[in-house]
């Protein structure tokens, strides 16, 4: 039977490829057996060739997907008062952008494993915003513009050195996806098992890959300030 090209997903034009992969994420939903090559072809283009158009329409796509995320998560109402819906998935995607972009290892296999990562994306803004809000202040009122004002969520990088550095450090794939959740998301080792289960369905597993991780990082602590002096 021959192959009809226009139907491979490297070859599909960006527009045909997002149609298919909309009908993908369907099925997906229903829980229908999964055939998610375009979906996936769209997140190639996206994160390993940087294509920015297929990033954006990646994010046309599936930001619907991530709105229902939000919608059901247990501390919407909480989170909602301190930042807007739009704002948490423009965060959402904007986290998952900078870990795929400092790590060209970074592919998924499945939809159903990149659409984890994403949705870890959105707990981990979530989460982080609660706890920033949460954190008492102890710090004097200043009035605008004073000298000695501080300027809060303005970093003078975005940590991409950081971690380009702890990737190079972890070996293997398993530890840098669990690296990505535990630093990037702040997600919790319960945390991780309940968003990632199909990755990760053990507590006890992710508590040990965390301690190797970990002591990895000790041992090899003055490598890491250096490198990172160097950067300076």
């Amino acid at each position: 039977m021959s192959i009809n090209m226009e139907d491979l997903p490297g070859t599909m034009s960006l527009t045909a490829l997002t149609d298919r992969c909309v009908s993908e994420v369907n099925n997906y939903s229903r829980g229908e057996p999964p055939s998610d090559q375009y979906c996936l072809e769209l997140f190639r283009r996206a994160m390993l060739q940087q294509d920015q158009s297929a990033w954006e329409l990646l994010q046309k796509r599936f930001s619907p997907v991530v709105r229902g995320w939000m919608r059901r998560h247990s501390r919407r109402e909480i989170a909602l008062r301190l930042d807007s819906e739009e704002n948490y998935v423009a965060q959402a995607f904007d986290r998952f952008w900078q870990a795929t972009a400092h790590n060209q290892q970074l592919e998924f296999n499945t939809l159903a494993a990149a659409l984890s990562y994403l949705r870890a994306s959105l707990n981990g803004a979530i989460m982080d915003t609660l706890r920033m809000y949460s954190r008492p202040k102890e710090a004097p009122l200043l009035d605008p513009g004073h000298p000695g004002e501080p300027v809060a969520d303005e970093p003078e990088d975005d940590g991409s050195e950081l971690w380009e550095i702890l990737h190079s450090l972890l070996p293997h794939e398993r530890e840098q996806r669990l690296a990505y959740l535990l630093f990037h998301c702040g997600l919790k080792p319960r945390e991780i098992v309940r968003y990632c289960s199909q990755e990760f369905s053990e507590v006890r597993e992710v508590y040990r890959l965390r301690r190797n991780i970990l002591e990895r990082l000790v041992r090899n602590m003055d490598q890491i300030r250096w490198r990172l002096d160097t950067h300076e």
